[in-house]
């Protein structure tokens, strides 16, 4: 397994985690490519690799299979787990065939390493019958109160985020 610091080079792969991470296959869309005209999704990647832009990106033998990233958004566009301006969003997702082998836990605690350097708190929105959830809440993020919102593809997501400081 390796992890190391997203770059610009690597939006194509990002737009393929975040079709994987927004279900969008689930929600009729054959590719990543047309996450691009959903504007509530598409800025989650579009135009990476802003100042305040961080990443990592993992797999094995070489191959990127997963990407986890954050990004700050503002209050005339905010993301699904928006918080506040100075909180970035946290967006994470692994090819299918790498679900449980621990590369989705090994992206988020090096992408938190190095949060927690730049900012105070990261957020993140998930569906509440997503299986990541404990994965989340091992790593010490909670939920945050009256968070809970009926999500495009008619289930619950809630809002999370782990303070640093």
């Amino acid at each position: 397994m390796f992890i190391r610091p997203a770059e610009i080079a690597d939006e194509k792969l990002l737009w393929a985690m975040l079709y994987e991470a927004s279900y969008a296959r689930d929600g009729g869309m054959d590719s990543p490519d047309q996450l691009r005209d959903v504007p509530t999704l598409a800025h989650y990647v579009e135009g990476w690799g802003a100042a305040d832009d961080l990443g990592v990106v993992g797999g094995f033998d070489g191959v990127a299979l997963g990407a986890a990233w954050l990004r700050l958004f503002d209050a005339e566009d905010p993301a699904y787990g928006w918080i506040d301006a100075d909180t970035p969003e946290l967006a994470i997702g692994v090819a299918p065939e790498t679900r449980g082998t621990g590369l989705g836990t090994a992206l988020m605690s090096a992408l938190l390493d190095a949060a927690r350097e730049k900012f105070d708190a990261v957020s993140l929105s998930v569906r509440l019958e997503n299986p990541a959830v404990r994965l989340y809440q091992r790593l010490g993020f909670v939920e945050v109160e009256g968070s809970g919102k009926v999500n495009p593809a008619g289930t619950t997501s809630v809002t999370m985020v782990l303070r640093f400081r």
